[in-house]
């Protein structure tokens, strides 16, 4: 019975009304002053262990308001190159006007006295870090408890921002509003120099594995949308699980979502290229003695891939962005691919352009977000099969003209030998070849490359490889008549 005025007072509580989540648990956020102090007190004996501090921490990692002070004035000193010691700390923090809110110099030199050794800096600063992770927590939680009072908004949304918000306290992703052109610049600097010098071949980002692609692209960069689109049966998903397999055999992480396939599908494909053996041989089960020792063989290499396969019908934007963060801090991964775009579903959109636009500002959003390259199949217009010329092009876009806007890079996929064109422009045959037609990439050239097509086997290859690996001439490019490398 006593229950029933605690009840009767709670449902007169504005439902808008959300108690801090500080006053609900009623403890002192988590904090180490101890570890801060090592960490500050590192940095004033050290020199060396500056930088390893500032690979860890930024300034908002510290608890108390004095801390933070004095590890903004060490900041400023190491980005210019001065050497921190108490005396010119001491003289920083006089020119920012804020040596008597950190103490004075008392307070610096208990900071010098209270430090024997900079030797476990990283220990004491990853102590800083895992209490600021637990304030952010709390502040996120708290943040989220009150979202969920609003009425106005839809549950999935809420849902899908309170995973935003975690997953950027996991990954401490923490967003600045801006980055001076000190600190951009510099940073820019050293990844030109450090490409310059470098052994690699150019390519900064993940590597398809064609050559020429390769060179045009520098790769697949973080944060890119990358749009393949052509016509049904021109090798959209052979060309995505070519590059699915080139990465993997780098050590790079792949998330696949397959949305037309089955993951059973995909995977008979990657074996039948891995082994190449035919896909028609593998479903009928007609394999030769030869085949099935090739399957065995190349069994072991293919199933440690990291290649993580979802197969989930209907994938909305907001369960493809948390999918792929869930990828992200399970797998590391380095790409993801997305077959293919129109098959995903927004159920909010009023028209279906709106609601391909909606997709595909979410597969950018989500490449940016996660920083990597995110390889979307996409569909082109069947108006292009009553043109003369088959060649695709921009405009052929389908239902929407937000994925080019999106998009980094814009590739299609042109065979000509499906349209019965016998040769190309310049005269070579166009038997077994596909045309990779770069339309649009944002920071990079457009060009033409052309890839040998395996049918049966539903892979690409370059050129290159099948000139060296069988007797093609030199001239045309092309095996003589009559003859297969497959």
């Amino acid at each position: 019975m006593s229950s029933t005025p605690q009840r009767e007072q709670r449902s007169r509580q504005p439902r808008t009304q959300v108690i801090p989540i500080d006053d609900v648990i009623g403890n002192i956020p988590p904090h180490s002053t101890d570890a801060e102090v090592a960490v500050l007190g590192a940095m004033l004996i050290d020199k060396d262990a500056v930088p390893k501090v500032v690979e860890v921490l930024d300034a908002e990692c510290f608890y108390h308001d004095k801390h933070v002070l004095i590890f903004k004035a060490m900041l400023a000193m190491f980005e210019r190159g001065v050497t921190i010691d108490l005396v010119s700390l001491t003289d920083q923090l006089q020119r920012d006007g804020t040596l008597d809110r950190v103490g004075g110099m008392f307070a610096l030199t208990e900071i010098n006295v209270r430090t024997v050794s900079a030797a476990n800096v990283e220990h004491h600063a990853r102590i800083v870090l895992e209490r600021y992770l637990k304030r952010q927590l709390i502040k996120v939680a708290g943040d989220i408890i009150g979202d969920c009072y609003d009425d106005t908004t839809d549950a999935l949304d809420e849902v899908d921002r309170a995973e935003q918000r975690i997953f950027e306290v996991a990954e401490k992703r923490l967003r600045r509003s801006y980055s001076g052109m000190k600190k951009l610049t510099k940073e820019a600097i050293e990844k030109i120099f450090s490409i310059a010098s470098g052994e690699g071949d150019g390519v900064t980002g993940v590597p398809t594995g064609f050559t020429q692609l390769d060179q045009l692209l520098s790769g697949l960069q973080p944060s890119d949308l990358i749009i393949v689109a052509a016509r049904p049966s021109m090798g959209k998903t052979a060309f995505a699980l070519s590059v699915a397999r080139e990465a993997s055999r780098r050590g790079k992480s792949v998330g696949i979502f397959s949305l037309e396939m089955s993951a059973q599908q995909l995977v008979l494909r990657l074996i039948s290229a891995d082994a190449q053996v035919g896909l028609q041989a593998l479903r009928s089960g007609r394999l030769s003695t030869t085949e099935m020792h090739e399957i065995v063989t190349r069994v072991d290499s293919l199933m440690n891939a990291q290649i993580y396969i979802d197969d989930s019908a209907g994938l909305t934007p907001v369960e493809f962005r948390a999918k792929c963060r869930r990828m992200k801090i399970e797998h590391k991964i380095d790409v993801v691919i997305v077959d293919y775009l129109q098959l995903m579903h927004a159920p909010k959109a009023e028209s279906r352009e709106r609601e391909i636009s909606m997709i595909s500002h979410t597969l950018k959003a989500v490449a940016k977000e996660l920083q990597i390259p995110i390889i979307a199949l996409s569909q082109l217009n069947r108006t292009l099969e009553a043109r003369a010329d088959k060649r695709p092009m921009l405009s052929d876009l389908r239902e929407s003209g937000s994925i080019e806007q999106d998009a980094d890079v814009v590739m299609f996929i042109h065979r000509p030998e499906y349209y019965k064109i016998a040769t190309f422009e310049d005269g070579r045959s166009t038997e077994n070849v596909a045309e990779i037609i770069i339309g649009k990439q944002r920071n990079g050239p457009t060009g033409d490359v052309r890839l040998f097509y395996q049918k049966e086997l539903a892979a690409f290859h370059d050129l290159t490889f099948h000139r060296d690996a069988f007797d093609v001439s030199p001239e045309t490019g092309m095996l003589p008549p009559g003859e297969s490398p497959f």
